[in-house]
């Protein structure tokens, strides 16, 4: 039988690995580039207020149509800044012009003008050009959105740990199964925030509502999995043999679960695998990052929040830094 609990240490450091390089784009990548410390995603119009307008041109190819000139057209009509993303569609086997605009909200009192004005405005400059979709969203909705958002997840955790500490009464220190838990949803958090920022660096991808309803899921999934583990483990030192140590039983435990878990995810990950490759464009991201949390729940459950009970069950951290010292002393 493999000794997986033997190698914790290899796990949280390909952990670190993975999580590193997304806290570089949300922390540091956004002091770099603007002077000022900040998260480094890229918050749609749900958190951050403002209008999107989706634009379509028959009749025109993506090169004849520049995002300078769209974004010209918006300045000229009372929205300086707009920022254009060109795209295209394919309409009867022709690849048509399109572009994602977004721009500061719209007027609360007259808000027709002022659409009216730039639809006139792209007209004149490029002929034809519809709107097929408008979304406006105002600062203070935006505001309860972004607490709304920031309650959801602490509220999730909180219930979470108050259940796992009260399901696992029946076993040696239940609030660690919580809190190790609440541990390993905080690695998955990471990681999807981490990929969602190199993303929104390089690829444009924003955070949406959608993006939180994806999140919530994968802490979910990730608990879930976490829930089995534990349990078993809970199981296994209840009819726990005097020759068995705490390692012995962590480690035999993810052994017995992991075939379930891995077939269980597989299962999940084919599904949302086919919807990422056929499924539409609206929720292609929204896929992805269900596929990227689900891989990384499954890992933390196995190679991390079981290893970390044996951490603290034999208080590790107590001799991380102790062997500095001791190294110091013997070499004086």
């Amino acid at each position: 039988m493999e000794n997986l609990v033997r190698h914790r240490y290899w796990w949280f450091t390909i952990s670190m690995i993975i999580i590193l390089p997304g806290l570089y784009f949300l922390l540091l990548n956004p002091l770099i580039t603007t002077g000022s410390f900040g998260i480094g995603l890229r918050p749609s119009i749900d958190f951050s207020g403002g209008a999107m307008w989706e634009l379509r041109f028959p009749g025109k190819a993506p090169a004849d149509v520049s995002t300078s000139a769209i974004s010209d057209v918006f300045t000229q009509n009372g929205f300086p800044g707009a920022q254009v993303q060109m795209s295209s569609v394919d309409l009867n086997g022709t690849l048509t012009a399109s572009a994602l605009v977004r721009t500061a909200s719209l007027s609360p009192t007259d808000p027709n003008s002022q659409i009216d004005a730039v639809a006139r405005g792209l007209n004149a400059a490029f002929g034809e050009v519809t709107r097929e979709r408008l979304e406006s969203v105002g600062p203070t909705v935006s505001q309860e959105s972004t607490r709304s958002a920031v309650f959801a997840v602490f509220g999730a955790s909180l219930v979470i740990l108050l259940y796992l500490t009260w399901a696992f009464r029946q076993a040696p220190h239940p609030l660690r199964y919580g809190v190790c838990a609440l541990i390993a949803m905080l690695h998955d958090v990471l990681v999807v925030l981490g990929v969602a920022a190199i993303l929104g660096a390089f690829f444009g991808l924003e955070v949406d509502a959608l993006f939180l309803t994806a999140l919530l899921t994968i802490l979910s999934f990730s608990v879930h999995d976490t829930i089995v583990v534990f349990d078993r483990i809970r199981e296994n030192l209840i009819n726990r043999r005097s020759s068995e140590n705490f390692d012995d039983i962590v480690n035999h435990s993810v052994v017995q679960t992991l075939p379930r878990s891995i077939n269980t995810q597989l299962t999940t990950l084919f599904t949302l695998t086919a919807l990422l490759l056929f499924g539409g464009e609206s929720i292609r991201n929204f896929i992805a990052i269900l596929l990227i949390g689900l891989i990384s729940g499954t890992y933390s459950s196995i190679f991390n929040a079981a290893q970390l009970l044996v951490v603290w069950e034999h208080r590790e951290w107590q001799h991380w830094f102790r062997r500095g010292d001791d190294q110091t002393v013997a070499a004086s």
